[in-house]
């Protein structure tokens, strides 16, 4: 959402607010929604391990129970993003020209953290029962409904940085109404019920003890990406709105990435719940040549052609010279972050993610 958003605004509405809606605004959203993302992931894992050794009565329980907690925390995250942001915004140097934009940008689209969090954690409990499919299909069509819906209140209406903002909360609802409608079918293995959907205190224990730390670690990033974004916005906007291009592309190889990161972490669960431990040790070399080629091919791509990539965002001289030194300086090493993405993965769906929260908030973050 938020790429198609930066590209709408970088061409229609200017680098002021290219440099809001991708940079500034970006590292704020991350970091409250990472820790929910980080979150469901203890939901995918324990699902799948139910699933795994056939436990139905129990997956149900955890399913209820994580669509109580994408509820809950969807509310909260709702109320204290729109309280905290512009506060937030000056903290960290925002500068007077992106301002306004940043903060309009932040609080509309925290009104949509209920359906971004629904959408998280049905798309997670799809796919730890193996069904990759219609969590894709969901999202392609809530996308495209984003991409008319930029072009109709920019375009048409020039409602500007509140036109994407509105854009991206109807797309998340439409992700949230499709996926939800999917859980709830009466033939699936696990069909939710309104009047089931509450928390189990053994559960919700057992999701939180998974998925807190890797919600912690992805925030661990976060925050360094809160002080390095300070630091960027005192060199100027044609360097703020450079870094937005750039986190833009860059966003293509992480997102990626962390799939490798959620897929081996599923198989893992499945597998290590129903004691396949073979299967499991060999899905970690596979799943990190698969990871490594992808490093490697996203690496060449974007030192080949970093002009045409970045001009999707803006064709301002400045904002291309900045962003094409960024990229050249820093994609190059893509595949040194495979091992982490992969074996944390594979350590957290055994049930371990502590372990993988400590390594990356030493070797990554601290360093």
């Amino acid at each position: 959402y938020n790429t198609v958003d930066a590209i709408i605004v970088g061409n229609f509405v200017g680098k002021e607010a290219l440099a809001a809606v991708g940079g500034t605004t970006s590292v704020l959203i991350n970091f409250l929604v990472n820790l929910f993302v980080g979150l469901s992931s203890g939901a995918t894992v324990i699902v799948a391990q139910h699933y795994g050794a056939r436990r139905h009565e129990e997956m149900r329980r955890t399913v209820h129970t994580s669509i109580a907690l994408a509820i809950a925390a969807g509310l909260g995250v709702m109320i204290l993003g729109v309280l905290i942001s512009g506060p937030v915004l000056t903290l960290m140097g925002t500068t007077s020209d992106v301002i306004g934009y940043a903060k309009t940008y932040l609080q509309v689209y925290f009104l949509g953290s209920v359906a971004s969090f629904l959408y998280n954690i049905g798309s997670s409990i799809l796919r730890a029962v193996g069904d990759n499919r219609r969590p894709l299909y969901f999202l392609i069509a809530a996308c495209l409904t984003n991409i008319v819906l930029d072009l109709l209140f920019v375009v048409v209406l020039g409602w500007e940085v509140l036109g994407v903002a509105l854009a991206t909360v109807l797309s998340q609802v439409v992700s949230a109404v499709l996926v939800m409608a999917a859980l709830c079918k009466p033939d699936s293995i696990f069909c939710v019920r309104r009047q089931e959907i509450r928390f189990y205190g053994d559960i919700l224990k057992s999701v939180v003890r998974i998925g807190l730390p890797a919600g912690l670690q992805s925030d661990m990033y976060t925050l360094s990406n809160i002080l390095i974004q300070s630091c960027i916005n005192s060199f100027g906007t044609n360097t703020v709105a450079a870094w937005t291009a750039f986190g833009k592309l860059d966003a293509f190889y992480w997102l990626i990435s962390a799939a490798f990161g959620v897929a081996i972490t599923t198989f893992v669960g499945q597998n290590f719940g129903a004691q396949k431990y073979d299967r499991v040790r060999r899905s970690i070399w596979v799943c990190s040549a698969m990871a490594l080629g992808t490093a490697l091919l996203g690496s060449t791509l974007f030192c080949l052609a970093p002009s045409p990539l970045l001009r999707l965002f803006s064709s301002d001289a400045d904002v291309l010279s900045i962003g094409t030194q960024m990229l050249w300086r820093m994609t190059p090493f893509y595949f040194v972050f495979v091992p982490v993405e992969i074996m944390a993965g594979g350590i957290r769906g055994t049930g371990d993610s502590v372990k993988p929260m400590l390594l990356t908030c030493g070797g990554v973050c601290v360093l």
